[in-house]
C-alpha cells in the first residue's frame, strides 16, 4: 500500500518552517495519542503515520532527501537509505514526552549536535564524468584533546546545576499548569563547569584545519551533494558531530555540452564531405574517434555515438554522445576556386537549382505564394 504524502499527513505545505511543523505535530498527537484512545487501533496507527512524518520533516537532511526522492529515500537500498527509516517502532512513552514535557512535566536535557559544514568543489566535465579522489582541507571545531571535549579543566568535572539540579529545565506555575523552560543557569545542560579547560576555555572544542580526502563518483553534476558522516564540526561536550556537504560545482567546457547523462558537441564539416560523404574525426572525453559521414548531409543533422556520454550515479546507465554537424561556408577563396564554384553553380541551374537544393527551392515557392496572397 503507498504511503501518504508527510505533508498532507501533518497539514502543512511544502515550504512550511520548521517551527510550523512542530504546532501541527504536536496538535495532531495530542489528538491521536495512544493514551487518550485506549484500545483504537485506527488512532494507533494514525499516531505512528504523524510521528513518521515528524521526525523526517523536522530533520533537514531527511526533509531534503524526502522532497528529491520521496518515500524512496528511505527504503531498503534506496537513494537515501542511509538516512534511516521511520518511526514504526518508536515507543510512545518516549515520543510523548519528547513533544510534550514542557507541559506535563517530563524532562529533557539540551544536547547540541555539531554543527553542519559545507565544501564547495569545482570541477572538470572530464573529473565529474570519470570520478576523482581529491584533498581538501578545512577549518572546523573539535573535540578538544585535552578536557575530551567535557569542557572541565583536567582532574575536575562538571558539578550539578544547583537552579535545577540536573534536570536542565527549571519549572513554572501559569494558571493551572505547569511549564518548563530551559534552565537559565546551566542552559539546559544539567551541569554548570566550574573550572574551565585551559585550552578550550570550557566550550570543550577548539578550532582546527583538517584535511580529508573525499572520493567523488563517477557521473556527478552541478548540484550534485556528497556527504560525508561525522565530518562536521564536533558536538558541544561530546555531543555527536556534524555531517560535511561537499557541493559540487562543474566547469563549462569548451566543446561539450551536459544534459543529464547525454554530452552534446558540433563538428564542423566543409561543404565537399557534407555532399559528397566522408569520415571525420571526432572529439569525446576518451579521445578521438572516427565517423562516417554520409553524402548530402545537412547542417543541424545529429549524429549518436552510443555509451559515449556520462555515466548515472543513482541508476548507473550510461548516455551518449550526441554530435551535430555543422556544413562551414568556404573563406578565403582564391580565384581558382571562386571560379570553380561558379561553374558548380551553373550546373546547377542557377542559384535555385531544383534538383540539388530542394529545400532552397520549397524556400522560395513559399516565399512567392506569400506575396501572391498578399496582392489578391
Amino acid at each position: 500500500m503507498a504511503k501518504s504524502d508527510y505533508y498532507e499527513i501533518l497539514g502543512v505545505s511544502r515550504d512550511t518552517e520548521e517551527r510550523e511543523i512542530k504546532k501541527a505535530y504536536k496538535r495532531l498527537a495530542m489528538k491521536f495519542h495512544p493514551d487518550r484512545n485506549p484500545g483504537n487501533a485506527k488512532a494507533e496507527a494514525k499516531f505512528k503515520e504523524i510521528k513518521e512524518a515528524y521526525e523526517v520533516l523536522t530533520d533537514a537532511q531527511k526533509r531534503a532527501a524526502y522532497d528529491q526522492y520521496g518515500h524512496a529515500a528511505f527504503e531498503q537500498g534506496g537513494v537515501g537509505g542511509s538516512f534511516g527509516g521511520g518511526a514504526a517502532g518508536a515507543d510512545f512513552s518516549n515520543i510523548f514526552g519528547d513533544v510534550f514535557g514542557d507541559i506535563f512535566g517530563g524532562t529533557r536535557r539540551h544536547v547540541s549536535r555539531g554543527s553542519d559544514l559545507r565544501y564547495n568543489m569545482e570541477l572538470s566535465l572530464e573529473d565529474a564524468v570519470r570520478g576523482v579522489t581529491r584533498e581538501i582541507r578545512i577549518p572546523t571545531l573539535e573535540e578538544c584533546d585535552v578536557c575530551r571535549g567535557s569542557g572541565a579543566k583536567l582532574g575536575t568535572s562538571a558539578v550539578t546545576c544547583p537552579t535545577c539540579h540536573g534536570q536542565g529545565q527549571v519549572q513554572m506555575r501559569q494558571g493551572f499548569f505547569a511549564v518548563q523552560q530551559t534552565c537559565p543557569t546551566c542552559h539546559g545542560q544539567g551541569k554548570i563547569i566550574k573550572d574551565p579547560c585551559t585550552k578550550c576555555h570550557g566550550h570543550g572544542r577548539v578550532e582546527k584545519s583538517k584535511t580529508l580526502s573525499v572520493k567523488i563518483p563517477a557521473g556527478v553534476d552541478t548540484g550534485d551533494r556528497i556527504r560525508l558522516s561525522g565530518e562536521g564540526e564536533a558536538g558541544e561536550h561530546g555531543a555527536a558531530a556534524g555531517d560535511l556537504y561537499v557541493q559540487v560545482q562543474v566547469h563549462k567546457h569548451p566543446i561539450f555540452e551536459r544534459e543529464e547523462n547525454n554530452l552534446y558537441c558540433e563538428v564542423p564539416i566543409n561543404f565537399a564531405i557534407a555532399a559528397l560523404g566522408g569520415e571525420i574525426e571526432v572529439p569525446t572525453l576518451d579521445g578521438r574517434v572516427k565517423l562516417k559521414v554520409p553524402a548530402e548531409t545537412q547542417t543541424g543533422k545529429l549524429f549518436r555515438m552510443r555509451g559515449k556520454g556520462a555515466k548515472s550515479v543513482r541508476s548507473g546507465s550510461q548516455g551518449d554522445l550526441l554530435c551535430r554537424v555543422v556544413v562551414e561556408t568556404p573563406v578565403k577563396l582564391n580565384e581558382h576556386q571562386k571560379q570553380l564554384l561558379r561553374e558548380l553553380e551553373d550546373s546547377f541551374g542557377g542559384p535555385s537549382g531544383e534538383q540539388n537544393s530542394p529545400r532552397s527551392k520549397s524556400f522560395l515557392d513559399g516565399v512567392k505564394k506569400f506575396f501572391d496572397d498578399l496582392t489578391r
